[in-house]
């Protein structure tokens, strides 16, 4: 585990650190000439004959070095005016990742805050930095290199933050938020075998036990009970049980907000009879559970931070979606526990039917608003990209708090429209609904069918994550792989909720 420390800007450099600092291209050279005086070394000419402007997210690696340190890492933050949280972020988890690759011991962070808030800056480069060097080797066997040893832990031992201004309180606040990340990138990356439904209760039962939450199991009987007809009829093909997961986080101090959040949990989804094929890489729908991992991690620093005033249900439907003679076939009729009946006239749809009795239960608890995460709709990543979520809500006061959240937190997200007409093209002949309707405009339609199973008045917002949850590339803070996209949003917005 790599520590963290807030530093005065005079405190000596650690023996065998790298120096990670930022500069604005519209202030390089006096930028320049303070770095040269406080080190005592001349850089001017080099870094004039290696090209570097400090346009954003441009970096240099110096070394080796005279003077105090062995290695010098130059981070472009553009220009001053536009300098940003998350421009700290890319910067600092760039810093962090150039000390892993140099095998760094300690590595000092030291980036010009410009306007920023000094205590939401230290966050972002503590979370940036333990996050952007993330990785998980739980299922590596041996490399290949000539010892064939197993890859070992990173050398990154302590992390050094220069920040004016900042509190030390916040270290252990964004410690807590990147530990929710990483058990949300955990549960997204393993493999379908070993995160399946069991799995994932046994999962909520660690959280309960560890951060004093209420945990509630509801088995299939109980869903029977219930009438889930949509979330048991997806479950139905599969030979492991269905798990209906509800946390609850109580505060210490009187209630005086009541939020949920709920995830879709599906371990594996294949399709069903509508099996996907070609383009839809069904070996990578292991990441369809990527709505309750967020929900799950944000449930995890929920209850390290347990802010005062607010109470926190985290609710998840979680099951596989199979195939087999028991499965679903397109064109059966199944009935929601609201009563609505619903034509299956696409076995892949399946995870608005999940959600669908998820958010009834939801709302019979009565909490003053709900948000729902799901890896829902291809439509959703065609059109906003892997670094954008859309967020559809008809609740103008709780998009803004969830929009005002992402920008803090650093991931991003889109107000996308709820057009009531397109809820028409849902319309079944021999139900009230289908569960998909045509092509065009289908993230849309996918929120709208949500929106049936939400009660009238309650506020309520989906965020679908399809195309956040899994990067293949990376960006920002996020590695290669799971993202653990929507823990910092969520916990961004309950805590605005919460009071001292």
């Amino acid at each position: 585990m790599i520590s963290f420390r807030l530093v005065p800007a005079d405190a000596p450099l650690p023996e065998e650190a790298l120096l990670a600092t930022g500069l604005f291209s519209d202030d390089l050279s006096a930028g320049l000439a303070r770095l040269e005086e406080r080190l005592g070394l001349s850089l001017a000419s080099t870094i004039h004959q290696r090209k570097f402007k400090a346009k954003a997210g441009e970096k240099l690696v110096l070394h080796p070095l005279g003077g105090p340190i062995p290695t010098l890492v130059l981070l472009g933050l553009g220009e001053e005016s536009a300098h940003s949280l998350q421009g700290l972020q890319g910067a600092a988890a760039q810093g962090a990742r150039v000390a892993q690759e140099q095998s760094a011991k300690a590595l000092v962070l030291d980036l010009p805050l410009g306007a920023l808030e000094p205590d939401a800056a230290l966050q972002k480069q503590c979370t940036a930095a333990r996050l952007g060097v993330f990785r998980d080797l739980r299922f590596k066997g041996k490399t290949k290199g000539e010892n064939g040893e197993k890859d070992q832990p990173l050398r990154l031992e302590v992390v050094e933050i220069i920040c004016p201004g900042a509190q030390a309180k916040v270290l252990d606040q964004a410690g807590a938020i990147s530990a929710g990340v990483e058990l949300a990138r955990e549960l997204v990356a393993a493999p379908p075998n070993v995160v399946d439904p069991p799995a994932l209760a046994a999962t909520a039962q660690d959280l309960a036990q560890s951060w004093g939450l209420e945990l509630k199991i509801l088995e299939r009987e109980d869903c029977q009970r219930l009438g889930m007809g949509a979330y048991l009829g997806v479950a139905q093909a599969s030979t492991l049980p269905p798990k209906f997961l509800h946390l609850t986080y109580h505060p210490d101090t009187p209630v005086k907000r009541r939020l949920a959040l709920v995830g879709k949990g599906l371990t594996f989804d294949s399709g069903g009879y509508n099996l996907k094929v070609g383009a839809a890489q069904i070996e990578m729908m292991k990441y369809d559970m990527g709505g309750c991992a967020a929900v799950l991690g944000a449930a995890r620093t929920i209850g390290e931070l347990r802010p005062q005033g607010v109470e926190v249900h985290f609710i998840s439907a979680t099951c596989e979606n199979m195939v087999s003679g028991d499965g679903l076939h397109p064109g059966d009729i199944i009935t929601a526990s609201n009563g609505i009946t619903i034509e299956v006239n696409n076995t892949d749809a399946e995870g608005r039917l999940t959600l669908a009795d998820a958010l009834v239960y939801t709302c019979n608890l009565k909490p003053d608003a709900v948000v729902d995460l799901a890896t829902l709709t291809g439509a959703c990543l065609i059109s906003l990209g892997d670094e954008l979520a859309g967020l559809w809500s008809p609740d103008d006061e709780l998009a803004t708090g969830l929009l005002d959240a992402s920008q803090r937190s650093g991931e991003g997200l889109w107000r996308m429209p709820l057009p009531a007409t397109y809820l028409e093209r849902m319309k079944s002949p021999f139900a009230d609904l289908k569960n998909t309707g045509p092509r065009a405009g289908g993230a849309i339609t996918a929120a709208l069918f949500l929106k049936e199973f939400v009660s009238p008045g309650l506020a309520w917002a989906h965020l679908d994550i399809a195309g956040t949850v899994w990067s293949d590339k990376g960006h920002g803070d996020n590695p290669a792989g799971a993202t653990g996209y929507g823990v910092r949003t969520l916990v961004e917005w309950v805590t605005g909720h919460g009071t001292d």
